[in-house]
């Protein structure tokens, strides 16, 4: 009898504790599947490598990216797969190849592969030219104010002339002495007009570092 005693006590107090890590998992994988929904269809995270985009991004920052609206704007900063135009076709998947280095992009710790943000400079229909005689780059023959630009950078030191077809847009970074975009890419197939379905969204915030955290210039 003492025995029985002993052991129904000992099993009374494992069930509650089994209960409890089940309840720990069932918590942890319902937040998990959350978080995979939100970052598919709503807001996704991503890192900036480089200084093509500054001073409206600085390298190391971390920015959230709204996938709500795709549609695109003259003026907008985009996010875009550049799989097949800025980067070159990547067979397999990066989980199985470098599942670490994926792992650290996803979190938005590193700069991904194929990822690239931008400036739209032009949209369909357009012509977009650079420079004028006055040195400006022009947009359907309208001069463009550009109060974004690096400091000091000049506007283009390649000149191109491009009219923009129905679904692709003309990119270019802010810091346009250090940015590879679409002038870059003229003599490969496309021209170096980006197609607008590969945008993944519009950067609505700098979630680090603290110094810079809040909504991004315009």
């Amino acid at each position: 009898m003492e025995n029985g005693l002993i052991a129904d006590s000992s099993e009374t107090r494992r069930q509650p504790r089994l209960r409890g890590w089940r309840l720990l998992a069932l918590a942890a994988s319902l937040a998990f599947i959350a978080l995979l929904l939100i970052r598919t269809f709503l807001f996704d995270v991503f890192f900036i490598p480089s200084s093509s985009m500054e001073p409206t991004f600085e390298p190391g920052d971390r920015i959230i990216v709204s996938k709500l609206d795709t549609e695109v704007q003259r003026g907008d900063i985009v996010v875009f797969d550049g799989t097949g135009s800025f980067s070159p076709y990547i067979s397999g998947s990066p989980w199985v190849k470098n599942p670490v280095k994926s792992a650290g992009q996803w979190l938005g710790l590193i700069g991904s592969d194929t990822v690239y943000i931008k400036r739209v400079i032009g949209v369909a229909g357009d012509t977009v030219e650079c420079c004028s005689a006055s040195g400006a780059l022009t947009v359907n023959g309208q001069p463009v104010n550009e109060p974004y630009l690096y400091p000091g950078d000049a506007i283009s030191d390649v000149e191109f002339s491009v009219k923009i077809p129905e679904g692709r847009m003309w990119v270019m970074g802010d810091h346009r002495s250090g940015s590879m975009d679409s002038r870059a890419l003229m003599g490969a197939p496309g021209g170096g007009m980006i197609k607008v379905d590969t945008v993944i969204g519009h950067p609505t915030f700098v979630a680090w570092p603290a110094q810079r955290w809040g909504s991004p210039p315009e």
